[in-house]
């Protein structure tokens, strides 16, 4: 159950605008939620506005006090000082909504379904080809952050979908970029 949060505010800086500090921010919070192996801290943008870069200023971790305390006793901030400022741990309000935010990902690459579908099921290129036409390319209109996996070193676009509000509750596990196909977050 999250029942607590921390706010990491960007500060504004005329040299780093939002869209490059965010980020950089995720990714050290990934780095530090992949050192310590929590499946018990979600992530919430209060300045999500569904749109591409629509994610605001604003980086919420939630969870129990003492993992919020544990997470920020980690080095994970100490190269970003100038660029935040962190609230203390603030107990969620009690008529706060509940809301997944997932990760959502685009079909984008016609090319690698081709050969996905070329590996899976013996086809030829020309048959993929006409599975498979370059206009089945998805584009997503929503929130994203580039990042680089910590584990593969891959980059990616972390595309971000807040869902409807619910009634009740769901828990569940988070990944290490404190996301949940399943569990809720407080949303307030």
């Amino acid at each position: 159950m999250l029942t607590h949060y921390i706010d990491i505010h960007l500060r504004p800086d005329p040299e780093f605008p939002v869209s490059l500090l965010m980020p950089a921010l995720y990714a050290k919070l990934h780095r530090a939620l992949v050192q310590l192996a929590c499946s018990d801290v979600g992530v919430s943008f209060p300045g999500y506005s569904g749109r591409p870069l629509g994610l605001g200023s604003c980086l919420r971790l939630l969870g129990q006090p003492d993992r919020l305390n544990q997470l920020m006793a980690q080095p994970w901030l100490s190269a970003m000082t100038d660029h935040v400022a962190t609230s203390t741990i603030c107990a969620v309000p009690a008529d706060a909504a509940h809301r997944r935010l997932c990760r959502v990902q685009a079909r984008s690459s016609p090319e690698r379904l081709r050969r996905r579908q070329m590996k899976r099921h013996g086809l030829t290129d020309a048959q993929a080809q006409e599975r498979i036409p370059d206009s089945a390319a998805q584009t997503l209109q929503l929130p994203f952050l580039p990042l680089r996996s910590a584990s593969t070193g891959q980059s990616f676009l972390l595309f971000l979908r807040l869902s409807p509000a619910q009634s009740t509750p769901v828990t569940g596990a988070f990944n290490a970029y404190g996301l949940s196909p399943t569990a809720t977050i407080p949303w307030f």
